[in-house]
């Protein structure tokens, strides 16, 4: 069983990658290892073991506060991604600049090469557009800035922190995956959103501000619904036709 906040693990349990075989017994073994860790320990472990330079996507959604605390601890000037899609709620871009000030975050923003004004004059508001205008649009906006962010800054190991919780989509999240040459570390993977409140409470460290307005998951303004007006969290993004933006089905 995982460990949970305020219950760190010692450092002998940290394990030398040299310990496993490569391939897919490597990546169980890991897993294996990194299920009885704190997500503390697993941050350390990542940091210490996986190579390449280490950086950090965060949408600087809900409960972003918490991975970004977690990484910046321990590498303080981790590179963080943002993608920005130019569509984000004001209190988005206010939460931004109040995390990167309070955390000091070197923070490295990419976006699509067209402007949104450019993009709706091309191709029109693509979120309208059903399914394919969706992921469409999510191709340029996210899916395109993420692998050229990936190789400018050379990164080999990908924090993210995505949570099972969070969508059926996400159930199966492991906290370590290969994916092309990168490594991507899931160390909140198993978290609920009771563990969540209390890093967040112990730490004194704040949820987006729309979280106490009923949004749960927080993206762009013209796809994201609060909880209250849909029937299920899965439905809170996208209008419901889908529930990730590409970024985490990504193929380097």
């Amino acid at each position: 069983m995982a460990t949970r906040p305020g219950n760190e693990t010692s450092s002998h349990q940290l394990i030398e990658m040299d310990q496993f075989e490569t391939g897919s017994c490597q990546l169980e073994s890991w897993n294996h290892s990194l299920s009885t860790m704190s997500a503390g320990d697993r941050v350390r472990f990542a940091l210490k073991s996986f190579p390449g330079v280490h950086a950090l996507t965060s949408s600087f959604g809900a409960q972003a506060a918490v991975s970004l605390h977690l990484l910046t601890r321990e590498q303080p000037g981790i590179p963080v991604i943002l993608l920005d899609t130019g569509y984000l709620f004001p209190e988005t871009y206010q939460f931004i600049e109040q995390l990167t000030q309070r955390l000091d975050l070197n923070l490295q923003v990419y976006r699509s090469e067209l402007s949104p004004a450019w993009q709706e004059a091309r191709y029109g508001q693509r979120w309208e557009q059903g399914l394919d205008g969706i992921e469409s649009y999510n191709q340029d906006n996210k899916v395109t800035p993420m692998l050229k962010a990936l190789e400018e800054l050379r990164v080999g190991t990908w924090f993210s922190g995505i949570r099972r919780v969070q969508a059926s989509s996400r159930a199966d999240t492991p906290f370590v995956q290969r994916i092309g040459e990168v490594y991507k570390v899931a160390p909140i993977a198993d978290w609920n959103d009771r563990d969540i409140y209390r890093y967040l409470q112990a730490n004194d460290l704040p949820y987006h501000p729309l979280w106490h307005e009923g949004y749960a998951s927080i993206g762009d303004v013209h796809t994201t619904r609060r909880l209250a007006d849909v029937a299920s969290l899965e439905e809170t993004r996208f209008n419901g036709l889908k529930r990730e933006c590409g970024l985490h089905e990504i193929n380097v």
